[in-house]
């Protein structure tokens, strides 16, 4: 009896601790870009909070999928999604921060910054025209850069991708070829041989082991791994590199700060230090929930906006305009239970 009663205690006290652990969980799945940051606002929220956040970066397509299901408490997307997207349901989409998609090589006794790509050239070389290292067009833009006679190789996302789509929006603003042959997607069939690898830690480790490979992945993924980033030219004909001033730039010659509007990309913006392939990333949840997963992810982000500001820039993104965070506050403040009532915002001042 003494022994089925220690059972029946384990048991109970197992049941509560699962109990609470899942009530100090949140859940996110989406962005691989995004989840740098994410899990430094998380790392201080937890110890503060804590909350807890599981975060699968599964890409932005799979994490819009997750929340709609019911498999997140908010999914994150480097795009804003469309209606189609959405399949139809109420949700509010909210943006975070900005960060940039960078292209990156393998080309030995080339450094970071040393090799200069347009983007005409880009596209062509991402489009299979352009094939190997020392090809004229190359050469051209990089007079006195010992370029290899080398096979390009082409390390692309397989999964679908906000980074993907940001990169396209810019080829497609830079090339007409690749507007008409690609345009705009976040996954493509791509022509010719190429190494499609999912996730941006995927790009990470095939561009890390692929002599002659070039391929596009987040900002903060080039910091950590010490990445051999190219320099563009950007609209206004200037070569610059990705870093958080050159998206500061974009984002402050873009409609955003003006506006608080977040709909507009913010790649190809102008100004002589603006990073041409600078992109925004967003969380998307539902407008009507009583899920406690969604409430955390409503106090989660606001805490995040009101105390997150110098964890941004050391997980080397830029913090969001002042305009356009209040937008993102109001976004946030339209949440509510089944009921109507709006939730989250409860102690929002506290630390």
């Amino acid at each position: 009896m003494r022994r089925l009663f220690l059972l029946l205690s384990l048991g109970f006290a197992c049941s509560f601790a699962a109990r609470a652990d899942e009530a100090a969980l949140l859940r996110g799945a989406g962005s691989s870009a995004a989840q740098p940051v994410y899990a430094t606002w998380a790392q201080a929220y937890a110890a503060e909070r804590g909350v807890r956040l599981e975060y699968d970066a599964a890409g932005s397509g799979a994490g819009i999928k997750k929340v709609l299901a019911g498999e997140a408490d908010f999914g994150a997307s480097d795009l804003v999604p469309a209606a189609d997207a959405l399949q139809g349901r109420d949700m509010v989409v909210v943006p975070t921060a900005v960060t940039g998609a960078v292209p990156v090589v393998n080309l030995p006794g080339v450094a970071g910054g040393a090799l200069r790509l347009d983007g005409t050239t880009l596209a062509d070389i991402f489009a299979g025209h352009i094939r190997r290292w020392n090809d004229a067009a190359i050469r051209s833009l990089n007079p006195g850069l010992k370029l290899p006679d080398l096979a390009i190789q082409r390390i692309v996302r397989s999964d679908g991708s906000g980074t993907t789509w940001n990169f396209a929006d810019y080829l497609a603003k830079a090339s007409p070829r690749w507007r008409a042959d690609f345009g705009v997607a976040t996954r493509f069939d791509w022509k010719g041989e190429v190494t499609a690898v999912k996730g941006s830690g995927g790009v990470v480790d095939a561009v890390s082991r692929t002599p002659g490979a070039i391929a596009y992945v987040d900002y903060n993924y080039v910091v950590r791994h010490a990445l051999t980033a190219v320099a563009l030219r950007n609209r206004d004909g200037a070569f610059v590199s990705a870093n958080i001033d050159s998206f500061a730039a974009a984002l402050a010659a873009s409609p955003w700060p003006r506006s608080g509007d977040f709909s507009a990309t913010l790649t190809d913006q102008v100004g002589s230090r603006s990073w041409p392939i600078t992109m925004g990333t967003f969380i998307v949840l539902p407008r009507r929930s009583s899920a406690p997963g969604v409430r955390r992810a409503v106090e989660f982000f606001t805490w995040a906006f009101m105390h997150g500001d110098e964890l941004v820039k050391t997980s080397h993104f830029v913090r969001l305009p002042d305009s356009v965070q209040a937008k993102a506050f109001r976004g946030l403040s339209s949440v509510t239970d089944d009921a109507g009532n709006p939730i989250g915002f409860t102690g929002l001042g506290r630390r």
